[in-house]
Order: C-alpha cells, then sequence, then structure tokens
C-alpha cells in the first residue's frame, strides 16, 4: 500500500468513528424538542442531560428558546449557552442544579443561564474538578446551600457578569482541598447567609462587585485548613451584618482590601481568630464595629 492509500484509510477510520460515536461539535435543545433526537438544529433534544451524550468534548450545547433544560452533570470539556435575551433554565429540587466533575485538561463554560432551586436544590453550581470553570451572564437563585460551590482540589474558576442569591448558605463558597484561584468580576451575590466565602485553599479575587442583604458578613475569609485569601478591590459591601470579616476559623486567613466601599452594615471590618485585614488605606467604611475606620490597616 502507498504512502497516499494508507493515510486516505486511516482518514475514513478516524471518520467512521466519529460518525459511528453519534457525537457532533454543536447540539440545540428546544423546549419542545426529544431526547430521542439527534440534537441537530432541526431535530433537537429537550434537555442539556440528554444533549451532552451527543456532544463532543470541547464541543457546545445551544439553546434555541425559552424553556427549562433540567440538571446535568459534566464530565468533559463543554460550553452551555442559554443564549441571550431568553429565558434557558436549570430548575431542580432536591439536587444539585450543574455539577462539574471533569478531567485535569477540560475546560467547562456555562453561559447564559438561570439556575434555580426553588427552595430545595442543594447546590446551584457544584466545581468538584477540572481545569477551569467559567460562568458567564448567570442567575443562581434558591438553593438550600450554595449558589455556587467550589470543592476541587485545585484548578481556576471565572465568574463574570452573574447573581448568586437567596441561598441558605453563601451567593459563593470555596472549601478547597487544595489551593483553587477563583477570580469574580461585576458580580452580585445579594440575599444569602454570606455573599462570598474564601475557606479552605482558597485564593479569591474580587473586583467590581456587591455583597448585599446577607444575614450574616458580605466577604468573608475564613480558612478551617491550608490558607485562605481574599482579594477586594472597587467592591461595595452593604446591609449586611458585617461588612468584610477576615479569620473566625483554624488556619491563616487574609483580606486585602483597596477602593472598597461599606454601607449600613453594624459591623465595617471584623477580625476573628487567625484572621487579617491588609488595607491600602483608600476604602470607604461608614460603619462602626472592630476595627473601624476606613483607613484601618492592622498590624
Amino acid at each position: 500500500m502507498s504512502k497516499n492509500s494508507f493515510i486516505a484509510t486511516i482518514a475514513v477510520i478516524v471518520f467512521a468513528t466519529g460518525l459511528a460515536s453519534g457525537q457532533a461539535s454543536r447540539t440545540w435543545v428546544s423546549g419542545v424538542g426529544d431526547d430521542a433526537n439527534p440534537c441537530s438544529r432541526t431535530a433537537p433534544c429537550k434537555t442539556f442531560a440528554g444533549a451532552i451524550s451527543k456532544t463532543a468534548a470541547g464541543g457546545e450545547i445551544d439553546a434555541l428558546d425559552p424553556a427549562g433544560f433540567g440538571a446535568v452533570t459534566i464530565t468533559k470539556a463543554i460550553t452551555i449557552d442559554g443564549g441571550g435575551g431568553q429565558v434557558a433554565s436549570v430548575l431542580v429540587s432536591g439536587t444539585n442544579g450543574i455539577v462539574v466533575q471533569a478531567g485535569a485538561s477540560d475546560v467547562v463554560i456555562l453561559r447564559n443561564l438561570r439556575i434555580n432551586g426553588i427552595g430545595t436544590g442543594i447546590n446551584g453550581v457544584r466545581f468538584l474538578s477540572g481545569k477551569s470553570l467559567f460562568i458567564e451572564n448567570c442567575n443562581i437563585f434558591g438553593f438550600t446551600t450554595n449558589g455556587i460551590d467550589i470543592a476541587s482540589s485545585g484548578g481556576q474558576v471565572f465568574v463574570t457578569s452573574t447573581s448568586s442569591d437567596s441561598n441558605g448558605q453563601a451567593g459563593l463558597s470555596v472549601q478547597s482541598s487544595a489551593t483553587t484561584s477563583v477570580s469574580i468580576d461585576n458580580s452580585h451575590f445579594d440575599l444569602n447567609k454570606n455573599g462570598v466565602y474564601a475557606g479552605s485553599f482558597s485564593s479569591v479575587t474580587v473586583t467590581r462587585s456587591v455583597a448585599a442583604g446577607n444575614t450574616s458578613v458580605g466577604f468573608l475569609v475564613a480558612a478551617g485548613t491550608g490558607t485562605g485569601a481574599l482579594n477586594l478591590s472597587q467592591s461595595t459591601s452593604t446591609n449586611n451584618t458585617v461588612g468584610v470579616q477576615a479569620g473566625g476559623a483554624a488556619a491563616p486567613s487574609t483580606a486585602r482590601v483597596t477602593q472598597m466601599s461599606m454601607f449600613n452594615n453594624p459591623f465595617g471590618f471584623a477580625i476573628g481568630s487567625n484572621g487579617a485585614i491588609r488595607s491600602f488605606g483608600n476604602n470607604f467604611n461608614s460603619d462602626s464595629g472592630a476595627p473601624g475606620g476606613p483607613n484601618y490597616t492592622p498590624q
């Protein structure tokens, strides 16, 4: 067999294998779809769970119309996009909304989704493993535990233009077993117990974001093991019991704050056991409590 014939044969085998797998690089879901369909644009599936098995790793699931597309567990690199200007939702009761349990090199993107726990769901988005998770332009609410629950052994999470509110514990919580980096920009964490909670093995950076109306702390760093780090810039904490707190658990926990605005919290800054707050001296704090002043820099 000539070299060219050999290459052509291999190409046919690879192509045939791809067809046999029944997986496409892009699939679609619709409120009037059927999971028995191939998930094509003209024959869409009904749920994200039905579509994901028919979508190739690194591919994308798109919503064609407003509907509820169900809970899903993600075990590979994929993008799920609810589409702009419509309501593509995950409505769950008594379970997690979206669980990400992907491989070490997998990137998962969740975009334009409304994830509703209707008061009984456990966590809205749960990140257990993967290289990185992007949460973009999503609304997450009504869960008994956390809106965004990061319980991985490393990896990176990026949250942009997202709200996580009305959850029983935190809008976003990090409790990892190895250092996990979280970047939050232009997002809201309101009406939870804690807005953003940086716990064990956390490195969380928050910019241009708001924590409001939480019953405990707006922005909290308190690590039980490892260390916890919370970096706050150009953000607002208002109408919480405590605006920003560092410490209160067994491991070293540090908050670094710059250009923070604090309004209507009974306690502005608070320091617990093993905690430290580092300020650049350009924060506005209208609240009382320890340590108090807007330019306080603990030693």
